[in-house]
């Protein structure tokens, strides 16, 4: 058993796996399907430190964790100390449990302001901000970072040591360089390396896309946590599974078409109620589109899709697709 339960400040995670914090994935309805499927905590899409953009109808929703179970950990982003601080106060006011902090998005239009993992390249400003947002509330403050800006300069290891320093609760490293993006091998021999150093929870991140490959992570970094992002894309099964794999070493079947077809469902009706009908229609279709990969007809269906305007239309596709597809297996069964 190498699935031991994180402790963040006072909070017991039930298992350690983290559903990694996704612009435009990672949204109420997707972060409470993760936890319901065996994720033993979800963090937010990053929320600006910029405060005229807090009340925008984004940042709102990126904010919005009603319902969601404790501990409820929300992603700030940002270059400026003070309005880092600022951003975690706010957000603690109105109900985070936990304030992480973004210095590992490798987005353009993030790395373009300075923030993200662009922060990577100047040591002084992550200790000015790390120091500022710790001092500034009261609840726990976790980071994201990468192993370094790019090949030449990883400086995974410093970081990791400036934030124990400076408060952090627990750290997690995506195991590629800014420059690197989501090109290339994870470096596990870097988190490793960072583990090593520091004595507070070190959750490792990148290319953990299977029960099996879960396992060697964990054996590899000896990190306390996984964090999985990409490959919970229309498989948020895949927490039950690692979960059962670390507890059992035995894996369990993929989800039969039936159960898929439930949860997609359910999935569309919470986009829906939380976006309206409009947006969720929109925001439904990558996510169509990520439950069908690899499906028998996948390709025509998703296509279908992204032509229907009203939620209903969605749903009446999406029972027709799946109600056919358990067909098609009985008759070949």
């Amino acid at each position: 058993m190498i699935n031991t339960p994180i402790k963040i400040g006072p909070y017991a995670l039930p298992n350690n796996l983290f559903l990694a914090p996704m612009a435009g994935v990672t949204d109420r309805p997707f972060r409470q399907l993760c936890r319901k499927l065996g994720a033993g905590m979800a963090v937010s899409e990053m929320i600006t430190a910029n405060k005229t953009l807090w009340a925008s109808k984004k940042s709102l929703l990126r904010a919005n964790h009603i319902g969601e179970p404790e501990p409820r950990s929300i992603q700030i982003a940002g270059a400026d100390p003070l309005m880092l601080a600022e951003a975690a106060q706010h957000n603690v006011e109105h109900g985070a449990h936990i304030i992480d902090i973004n210095m590992g998005c490798p987005a353009k239009k993030v790395c373009n302001v300075m923030a993200g993992s662009a922060l990577l390249q100047n040591e002084a400003l992550v200790t000015d901000i790390l120091e500022a947002v710790v001092k500034a509330v009261d609840v726990p403050v976790t980071l994201k970072i990468r192993t370094g800006w790019d090949p030449e300069h990883r400086n995974g290891v410093t970081i990791a040591k400036i934030a124990e320093q400076s408060g952090i609760q627990a750290l997690a490293v995506h195991g590629r360089t800014r420059a690197c993006a989501y090109k290339g091998n994870a470096e596990y021999d870097t988190i490793a390396a960072i583990k090593s150093a520091i004595s507070i929870p070190v959750i490792a991140n990148g290319d953990i896309c299977s029960p099996e490959k879960a396992k060697t992570v964990l054996e590899q970094t000896h990190a306390d946590g996984l964090m999985i992002g990409r490959a919970a894309q229309g498989n948020p099964w895949i927490f039950r599974q690692i979960l059962h794999f670390l507890e059992h070493d035995t894996l369990l079947e993929a989800p039969a078409i039936p159960e898929v077809q439930q949860v997609l469902i359910e999935h569309l009706h919470a986009l829906y109620d939380f976006y309206g009908d409009y947006t969720g229609v929109r925001m439904a279709r990558k996510h169509i589109a990520w439950y069908s990969k690899g499906l028998r007809n996948g390709n025509p269906f998703r296509q279908q899709m992204n032509t229907f305007e009203q939620p209903q239309e969605q749903l009446d596709f999406t029972e027709q697709f799946f109600n056919n597809l358990a067909q098609s297996e009985t008759i070949a069964a």
